[in-house]
């Protein structure tokens, strides 16, 4: 199949890296795949390069684009296009308008996250425009897809559900010896318990009422460190505000990094405490991982983390909910390894790239059949 894949651009994130992933796997099948992102190509997008898989940028201006929107038009055009899968709500509505009478025998709409509230703003009323020329819009999780249909945004015969997934085989447990080398990064003596967040540190994160959770951990577990991987535009602030709890000395601030999996192998619980939140990529790196996990029971978390089987489920923005659960796992380390096998062995099984991509050639085909 010619498949053409529209997003905003490729820098690194949660719906980037599933486009990335998925690409390169449709590839490897043998389908022909291109790229285009509506503003630049983004800081990832040399690896479908590297792959000669065409990822083409069209620099859209503010407002509605002309020169954008024929640029995309021609892409479509010239890659034969059979299948037009975008991703969220303004890659749609430009694609879909850019493909009209170009023969087009599948077009599919992924939308990432949770974000589909009901709103009268111009980009939902086009999205909903777009939706006549759609043959199905893909929920990344069970949630998602029940939001969007309750809320009148798609129409319940039109609306899917496709998990993300990941390269599960890349992934190897965590181990004594990456633990090593992660406790010789932070400078920590071998005896830390290191408690580790992935995701941008933004408000829908909640990075700081983990950091207020880890304050009163950390005043019953003093051999415990929180180690933050990301970065965003609270990094500042989330540091004050570890200043403010008294335990700046043992929260440790790593950015943007391109070695996330290793990192994870160095952990020895995982913690993700997010206000908001879709069907999470790093909740399924933590799984392949084997980690045992605390997640807030926000989106499609509970899709991912069984409460009291891979991990514990807490409500959303209450540190002191998040701080007692973390506190029984480590108070329990057999219960927590068998957590983290048993989340291993659901990643394996249902939240692999394989499966995900299984379940889109079903919609692609039965779309053109």
């Amino acid at each position: 199949m010619n498949i053409t894949h529209v997003v905003e651009n490729l820098n690194r994130g949660g719906l980037e890296r599933m486009v990335l992933e998925l690409v390169k796997l449709q590839h490897r099948q043998g389908h022909r795949c291109q790229v285009i992102c509506l503003f630049e190509p983004g800081s990832q997008a040399h690896e479908l390069d590297a792959l000669g898989i065409p990822v083409t940028g069209c620099h859209k201006r503010r407002g509605m684009d002309l020169r954008a929107l024929v640029q995309a038009r021609r892409l479509i055009r010239r890659h034969d296009t059979e299948v037009l899968h975008t991703h969220n709500a303004v890659a749609h509505y430009l694609a879909v308008l850019a493909s009209i009478q170009l023969g087009v025998r599948c077009v599919i709409n992924t939308r990432h996250g949770m974000g589909m509230t009901q709103r009268t703003g111009r980009r939902e009323w086009l999205y909903r425009r777009a939706l006549a020329r759609t043959d199905t819009v893909v929920a990344v999780c069970e949630a998602a897809r029940r939001d969007a249909v309750s809320q009148g945004i798609v129409p319940l015969p039109m609306a899917a559900v496709v998990p993300n997934g990941i390269a599960v085989d890349s992934f190897a447990p965590a181990s004594a010896a990456m633990r090593q080398r992660l406790h010789g990064l932070l400078g920590l003596d071998p005896h830390h318990t290191l408690i580790g967040n992935v995701g941008r540190l933004n408000w829908a994160k909640d990075q700081v009422g983990l950091i207020r959770a880890f304050r009163q951990l950390h005043a019953q577990r003093a051999d415990t460190a929180l180690v933050l991987i990301g970065d965003g535009e609270l990094r500042a602030p989330l540091q004050q505000c570890a200043a403010q709890e008294g335990v700046r000395d043992s929260v440790y601030f790593l950015g943007d990094r391109t070695d996330v999996h290793e990192l994870l192998q160095g952990l020895d619980l995982f913690v993700l405490s997010s206000l908001s939140e879709g069907y999470s990529m790093a909740l399924l790196e933590a799984c392949a991982v084997a980690l045992p996990i605390v997640a807030t029971d926000v989106g499609g978390n509970a899709e991912i983390v069984h409460d009291g089987h891979t991990g514990r489920l807490v409500p959303p923005g209450d540190p002191q909910a998040l701080a007692e659960a973390m506190l029984a796992l480590l108070r329990e380390p057999q219960q927590a390894s068998a957590c983290g096998r048993a989340a291993r062995e659901w990643v394996e099984a249902y939240g692999s790239l394989e499966t995900m991509a299984r379940r889109y050639a079903l919609l692609y085909r039965g779309a053109m059949d």
